[in-house]
């Protein structure tokens, strides 16, 4: 599990952090608002702890330009004790859950967990864009009705375009956030996959138009075409 803390209490957010990996979770870190919305709009994460009061950009404006932009990543609020006004404001602004300052990072931990169980099956297992169809529990893609054999590594390159359809991600993007470390930019190995990804769902099938859903994007990168 992938979890983005936007937290600018240096003590909070180390605490914080280490108890996320000691359940076994990846945790990255923010310290201020314009970072933090940067991140979460360009990051894949399940879930966005979000403290509300951060300077650059506060937590209500991160969470409303999130929900505008079509983000459906969960977010649970971190908010002070008195703050009810700014909690409930929150909630109709589509966050999905709060905790009040201060608190035990075990509750936090299991508010993640329960949060997760809620969505299972919804926004967070399933993806679905036009004719392609991502299980995340499952592991199993659809395209056209037909099961498509993917690796691991095809089925996280799929996933990650498939967040943000029509957004482009260059290159460097999409090696440090599928393959999850450096290479060399000039490496031919996304289009290696990607060109893999694409003979196995023609030789399935074809949209309507033809065209395959992911779509280059001469001299950047590549994204996911918004399917009907």
């Amino acid at each position: 599990m992938k979890i983005l803390l936007i937290e600018d209490e240096k003590k909070i957010a180390d605490f914080v952090c280490a108890g996320f990996k000691e359940q076994g979770f990846a945790c990255e870190h923010c310290g201020n608002g314009i970072d933090g919305f940067d991140r979460a709009s360009t990051g894949s994460f399940d879930v966005i702890v979000l403290d509300i009061m951060l300077p650059g950009r506060d937590g209500l404006s991160i969470l409303k330009g999130l929900r505008k932009a079509g983000s459906t990543t969960p977010v649970i609020l971190l908010t002070a004790r008195n703050e009810l006004d700014d909690r409930i404001e929150g909630l109709s602004l589509g966050a999905d859950d709060y905790l009040a300052k201060p608190f035990f990072v075990e509750e936090l931990v299991a508010r993640i967990q329960a949060l997760l169980r809620r969505v299972s099956g919804e926004r967070q297992n399933i993806l679905t864009v036009g004719e392609l169809k991502l299980d995340r529990i499952s592991r199993e893609v659809t395209w056209c009705g037909e099961t498509v054999d993917l690796t691991g590594r095809e089925f996280n390159l799929v996933e990650y375009l498939m967040r943000s359809p029509g957004r482009v991600f260059t290159r460097t993007q999409i090696l440090e956030h599928v393959w999850d470390y450096d290479f060399d930019p000039s490496t031919n190995i996304i289009d290696v996959c990607i060109q893999r990804i694409r003979k196995k769902m023609t030789s399935i099938g074809v949209a309507g138009d033809g065209a395959s859903p992911i779509e280059s994007v001469r001299g950047v990168g590549y994204r996911f075409r918004k399917l009907a």
